[in-house]
């Protein structure tokens, strides 16, 4: 009896443990991470992501985008000097789903981002010297044409992945291929001096630009395995 008692309380730990124990299949997964460096269409950036299963994964990430222009225009008699600004920036959470398994390296993406500044602008200054009812007046006289539109907001993403979303061991890259759908555009015109009355063409150029909410997104990843 002596013996019986002294393996069932020798064993009863053991089995406690065996019971706390996941199955082998479970344990199995082990979730990868890794942080990716990313240029494209959308700028610069970096995204974290977490892979949840096998054929499923998340990232949450920034990019930024800020390209400016100057140019020389003249037409018919008139000269000018412009500038032009785009500054995209966004944060976005987007899911990557592999869809087969025989085809690792083709995912569907899907998310949103938060376009916390999505902006083009266009400055417009004549130069040179005109005659306006016998006055001769410069382009600084004349003024200068400010129109600026503006996407900020919520934009959904759909688009697909190209290559694994995670490297087999420190590094590989992917591509991203897809489009955010933007807010509808806000539109703004200022004129100063004798241009002031153009800012009654906003309602125009406000409808001209209402289409515009596509936002391409072809984009290089750099991955680099964490965990």
């Amino acid at each position: 009896m002596k013996k019986l008692l002294t393996f069932m309380l020798l064993a009863f730990p053991v089995m406690l443990m065996a019971q706390e124990q996941p199955p082998a299949e479970a344990s199995a997964y082990k979730a990868p991470i890794s942080y990716q460096v990313t240029a494209g269409t959308q700028g610069i950036g970096g995204d974290f992501r977490y892979g949840f299963l096998n054929n499923l994964s998340a990232r949450l990430g920034a990019s930024f985008a800020v390209v400016n222009a100057n140019a020389d225009y003249s037409f018919s008699g008139f000269t000018s000097t412009s500038s032009q600004k785009v500054n995209f920036s966004n944060v976005h959470l987007l899911a990557d789903l592999v869809p087969f398994k025989s085809m690792q390296g083709f995912r569907i993406v899907g998310g949103a981002g938060y376009l916390f500044k999505a902006d083009g602008n266009v400055t417009v200054t004549p130069t040179g010297n005109y005659n306006f009812a016998n006055y001769n007046l410069t382009g600084a006289e004349i003024g200068t044409l400010d129109m600026n539109v503006g996407w900020k907001g919520v934009a959904p993403y759909l688009g697909f992945g190209l290559f694994k979303a995670f490297p087999s061991n420190f590094f590989n890259f992917n591509l991203d291929l897809g489009t955010y759908y933007l807010t509808q555009p806000s539109t703004r015109i200022i004129g100063t001096n004798l241009l002031t009355d153009n800012s009654k063409l906003e309602p125009q150029f406000n409808e001209n630009l209402k289409g515009y909410r596509w936002l391409p997104v072809l984009q290089l990843n750099f991955n680099f395995r964490i965990k």
